[in-house]
């Protein structure tokens, strides 16, 4: 705290960083973002009724019956201010993070799942969706703002609840969404080429959740993948207590594949035999790491394997179905270069190579550039024949961001490539192409059941569209 200007000795009803959502006795933090400035509007929050201003710069005219606190931070200010207003819910319940460029979304949930399935009342805030128990909040960023984490969390203690699960972004650990909250422990998952439109470099990527680990508390677990060379990094400057999982390496945690298909997984889980629903490598990590936490939670082992072995996938995580004739639909969030990568090699290794692969895949406007040749590169090396087409192109020209995706694309790989730009098209013109047992992955959208085009988002649901076309052509 630099400067308090007034009486602290003042009733505040509402804490709110948004202007517009000001009422009487609020108190406003105004924010520094990307693309408005809070400071602009502490005197129309005034004139709404707010008595009180957090700012990181004073305004020129004080009011005097509103009291400033400066701070050095705003954002770091909401967070602690949010926690402290909701009576501190994350002290009150065994809050657990995720983190990591892939597999964020898979882990929250599917820890969610196992500790409902344990009879436990659990919360989930996830990219898809934040669950107090039972009740769907709807879900708008990976890691929420400070005000909805903390109010989401104490909903959740007040219904009685035990756990709760957590996916961290890059950009809610940036943006000290997170500061304020106590983790019980903290999971990292890998890192591979994302976000480098926010954060410009790997190495800020990474120092941004390293230091999500470096400010876990003593009391906590730091669960890391070992087999990824960045997880014992983050754990460098960690005094929470240090665990590792790991399919390739020694760790605390180990799992070893038996059995890889389209009906599921057999593992071995720390020498235990499980088979699972799930499917791939990746999903492999997946359910070591959810293994170990649940372990480290305190569930029991055989109760833990249990359950796993019924867990289902997450909407959008490799979601497979096989139409009337025989083709199979897998739709996956892949939407990194690594993602990509291994949601394509999985398929390969569990086809039998009698059939083609068709990937319709693009990339999202107004995000990192870098990554679009090396998603063209992999999807075109890894699969018989590619359709690049739009993903949400936001405010960019699809039909650019398709000719950048396209210059990853080696010479010998050409032929297999076409570009429509229309994805309803691309994707009905993936099962015009297919013929039965043929696979067709559909990348980068997920779980989405919109697309953004220019500002308007639409419906757009790559399942059920896919679905609907293979079932009106195999009439």
């Amino acid at each position: 705290m630099e400067k308090v200007v007034g009486s602290t000795n003042i009733s505040i009803n509402a804490v709110q960083f948004d202007s517009r959502k000001v009422v009487a006795n609020t108190l406003f933090v105004a924010q520094k973002g990307l693309h408005f400035d809070g400071h602009e509007f502490i005197s129309q929050t005034i004139e709404n009724g707010a008595v009180a201003i957090i700012c990181e710069d004073l305004p020129q005219k004080i009011e005097g019956h509103v009291t400033y606190v400066q701070v050095i931070d705003s954002n770091d200010a909401l967070a602690i201010v949010a926690a402290n207003f909701y009576n501190n819910p994350s002290e009150r319940l065994q809050l657990v993070g995720v983190t990591g460029t892939n597999g964020k979304t898979t882990i929250a949930t599917l820890l969610y799942r196992l500790f409902k399935k344990a009879g436990n009342k659990v919360g989930l805030l996830s990219t898809i969706k934040i669950m107090v128990d039972d009740k769907e909040l709807p879900a708008t960023h990976t890691t929420p703002d400070s005000i909805t984490i903390n109010r989401v969390l104490n909903e959740l203690v007040d219904a009685g609840g035990q756990y709760c699960f957590m996916e961290v972004s890059s950009h809610g650990i940036h943006q000290k969404r997170t500061s304020g909250l106590h983790f019980t422990g903290g999971i990292f998952t890998n890192l591979t080429h994302d976000h480098l439109d926010y954060h410009e470099t790997f190495a800020a990527y990474r120092d941004v959740k390293k230091s999500f680990f470096d400010n876990l508390p003593k009391s906590a677990f730091a669960l890391v993948n070992a087999d990824d060379k960045n997880g014992l990094i983050l754990l460098q400057n960690t005094t929470a207590k240090k665990y590792t999982y790991a399919l390739k390496t020694v760790a605390d945690y180990k799992v070893k594949i038996l059995e890889n298909r389209f009906e599921g997984l057999h593992l071995q889980i720390n020498n235990q035999e499980i088979y699972t629903r799930l499917i791939g490598t990746f999903n492999a990590y997946n359910l070591i790491a959810i293994y170990a936490a649940a372990d480290l939670l305190g569930l029991d082992n055989l109760e833990n394997l249990r359950i796993i072995s019924e867990l289902t996938n997450v909407d959008g995580r490799f979601q497979h179905a096989i139409s009337k004739g025989g083709i199979s639909i897998i739709v996956d969030y892949a939407h990194t270069p690594d993602a990509l990568k291994n949601v394509l090699e999985t398929i390969n290794v569990i086809r039998s190579n009698n059939e083609q692969l068709i990937t319709v895949v693009g990339c999202g406007g107004d995000r990192d550039k870098t990554k679009r040749p090396k998603m063209g590169h992999i999807a075109s090396s890894l699969s018989n024949q590619v359709i690049f087409t739009s993903d949400n192109p936001r405010t960019e020209d699809p039909e650019q961001i398709i000719r950048e995706v396209e210059k990853g694309v080696s010479i010998e790989n050409l032929k297999k490539t076409i570009s429509i730009t229309d994805r309803k098209q691309a994707i009905k013109t993936a099962c015009k192409l297919a013929n039965n047992e043929d696979i067709i992955l559909i990348a980068g959208k997920g779980h989405e059941t919109y697309q953004i085009i220019g500002k308007v988002k639409s419906d757009f649901d790559d399942f059920k569209i896919a679905n609907e076309i293979l079932t009106e052509l195999k009439k």
